[in-house]
């Protein structure tokens, strides 16, 4: 039997929770659909969850269908939790893009298509609630060739839309939609036409087929996931349209882990799909983590397989299938087990921009915190724990002012922690201004460190993050030391001249040197006398900022495109608003009664429109926006508070240092 992992993706509230239900009870895993509002569906298993009625993390659940196994994962559809959409992308086949035949096309409906497609992500759309009041299809259905994609092609047709009689009906007759968009990627098929002998329906329908696992043509379904309607000619396209997992279950062992929970009894359990080989209990399996040069290992003491809508135990996890492991204790998401995966990008979407400080409400329970904390780092890594020693605070990253209250539940609900927060503030990013360098040389004032290592900073492309090079030879010194410097370097550059984060840079390592291990007649290894990985790390952030500083950098504030509907009347009065929050309108549409305005706005600014627009729109305004850029900053340069040793600061600097290391008997 074959295997495809499957993605159920939307933008929040367009059903896709509703519509793994339907599937579910389609297959016939499931006797009853489950309700969302009623907390009773079966991927929403966590309590904030149900009580919310919003999907926060992804969920696996397996059926059968046309001789196929399908892993079918459901994934968050607030904007809050697009990190938790980014890691399932990575392991998935196809997918199922979900769009409310009410509400159409919507900001992130948009980011997730672009991302579809850039990846190369076969994906079928699914129009949803067609029997909902005030349904539109076929207006959707145009939205969808206007603002997502030109290659579209309606696989059928609704009668009744908009009450709950709807009823989607497959198309009978595709030959003309067929050949107009197939011709538009396939010479033949346009030649055929052309020549007055247009292909019959199966050889068109072969066409389809290759071309949607191109990536070229993305099929629309329509129906309705609480009525039914529709759902059988969508699992027909799923099985028919979508490939199936290319893997060799006896090839060398390698698969990714999208996702880390911990076990009722505290245990690490890693979610994996299998990419090639099978993995086995008791099998001691190398783990390759991203940007960490030597790989940890762990033994697999327990495997789960999904089955027909549950996780059931199993002794092999073969290539292909999704999995759950146990045993590995220093796994972490984005882990490659087994063989390393291929150069991928860090992240489809944009990072966080938004951070905040996390108080506990109790005395004394800032290690707690700082435990706790660590533990929802493992499940997301983007909230990127910031522990601040010389201050005793503890800072968290952030999507958003919703994933911000999910933290605060989660942590009295799970952990019994009651926390506050400080305001929400804006991520920056540092870019070089230009190239600087700096050198230091082993036993040459004011070097105190048994190493060599100069540096060069430049400029890099938009959107690289950071490269390391070399540019002396490898085998000048031991490879312990080229990692050293080039660890050290990922680190340093977390906090830039401004305290921010520095990106878009290569960093070219230009000197190296070191003192080979020396000892005392009586064979005894003397630190004093023989260089360290300790030197190269002591050592390298002083020389980098001092790189950093001759270069230069520009702070960057991410910024927001927006889409803002509201009453056209009020559209004079707003604009002003607009402007006093430094968003510029790039594009305004008329749609009866109610305009739409589109721009972009300072991430900054996107809470305080949020809390402003009912009053500024007699509650009728609706407000959605994603990343877009980062632009310089203009006016003052925000600073963010440092919590390291500040290499900046030489003397403070190599006064920390020397007292952290006083116990080798030198820095």
């Amino acid at each position: 039997m074959t295997t495809l992992n499957l993605g159920i993706l939307a933008h929040v509230d367009a059903g896709k929770t509703s519509l793994t239900e339907r599937l579910l009870h389609t297959a016939g895993v499931i006797d009853e659909i489950g309700s969302v509002d009623g907390g009773s569906t079966q991927t929403d298993s966590l309590a904030l969850e149900r009580r919310r009625g919003i999907t926060i993390k992804s969920a696996v659940v397996s059926f059968e269908v046309g001789g196929a196994t399908v892993n079918l994962i459901d994934t968050p559809g607030h904007p809050d939790f697009i990190a938790e959409v980014e890691r399932v992308l990575n392991v998935l086949d196809g997918a199922v893009l979900v769009v409310s035949a009410v509400e159409g096309v919507q900001a992130q409906t948009r980011v997730l298509m672009r991302t579809l497609q850039r990846l190369r992500i076969p994906t079928l759309i699914f129009v949803n609630k067609v029997d909902r009041s005030l349904a539109d299809p076929a207006a959707v259905f145009g939205s969808i060739k206007g603002r997502l994609t030109p290659s579209v092609v309606a696989m059928g047709s609704v009668t009744g839309a908009g009450t709950r009689d709807a009823v989607a009906e497959p198309a009978h007759d595709l030959v003309d939609a067929l050949t107009d968009v197939l011709a538009q990627h396939d010479d033949e098929v346009l030649a055929a036409y052309v020549d007055g002998r247009p292909l019959g329906p199966f050889e068109l329908r072969k066409r389809l087929v290759a071309q949607v696992r191109e990536t070229r043509v993305h099929p629309v379904f329509f129906g309705s996931a609480i009525t039914g309607t529709g759902v059988d000619a969508l699992v027909d396209g799923i099985t028919e349209l979508l490939p199936r997992a290319d893997a060799d279950p006896d090839g060398p062992v390698s698969g990714v882990v999208f996702k880390v929970e911990r076990g009722p009894a505290g245990d690490k359990i890693a979610y994996v799909r299998m990419a090639s080989g099978t993995v086995q209990v008791r099998d001691r399996v190398p783990l390759h983590q991203p940007a960490v040069a030597e790989p940890a290992a762990g033994k697999v003491t327990a495997i789960s397989l999904f089955d027909r809508g549950a996780a059931v135990p199993a002794s092999t996890l073969p290539a292909g299938r999704i999995g759950k492991l146990w045993g590995l204790t220093g796994v972490r998401i984005g882990d490659t087990i087994g063989s390393p995966a291929p150069d991928a990008p860090a992240h489809h979407f944009a990072p966080p921009t938004l951070e905040t400080v996390v108080l506990p409400v109790r005395n004394g329970a800032l290690g707690a915190l700082h435990a706790a904390l660590s533990q929802l780092t493992e499940q997301d890594p983007l909230i990127d724990l910031r522990q601040d020693d010389v201050r005793g605070e503890v800072s968290v990253s952030l999507y958003g002012e919703v994933q911000k209250e999910v933290v605060q539940e989660t942590l009295a609900t799970e952990y019994g922690i009651d926390v506050t927060f400080r305001e929400t503030t804006t991520i920056c990013v540092e870019r070089p201004a230009g190239p600087g360098a700096a050198v230091e040389i082993i036993s040459k004032a004011p070097n105190p460190f048994l190493a060599s290592v100069g540096l060069r900073v430049e400029p890099g492309p938009l959107d690289s993050g950071v490269e390391f090079r070399l540019g002396v030879e490898l085998g000048s010194m031991p490879m312990a030391f080229f990692t050293a410097v080039r660890e050290t370097v990922a680190e340093t550059l977390q906090q830039g001249l401004h305290g921010w984060r520095v990106t878009d840079c290569v960093v070219t390592m230009t000197h190296s040197g070191y003192y080979a291990r020396q000892s005392h007649s009586h064979g005894t290894f003397d630190k004093s006398m023989s260089s360290t990985a300790g030197d190269f790390r002591n050592l390298t952030p002083l020389v980098l900022m001092a790189a950093l500083a001759e270069a230069g950098t520009v702070v960057h504030e991410p910024m927001n495109r927006f889409t803002l509907e509201l009453p056209a009347d009020l559209l004079g009065p707003v604009t002003p608003v607009l402007a006093r929050m430094r968003a510029v309108p790039r594009e305004t549409t008329w749609r009866g009664s109610a305009c739409v305005v589109e721009g972009e706005v300072p991430a900054a600014m996107v809470h305080v429109l949020q809390l402003q627009l009912p009053s500024l729109t007699r509650g009728e305004g609706v407000l959605e926006s994603a990343f877009e850029r980062y632009v310089p900053v203009t006016g003052p340069v925000p600073d963010r508070p440092r919590t390291d040793h500040n290499p900046l600061d030489r003397e403070e600097y190599l006064l920390q240092v020397v007292r952290r290391t006083a116990t080798g008997g030198r820095p």
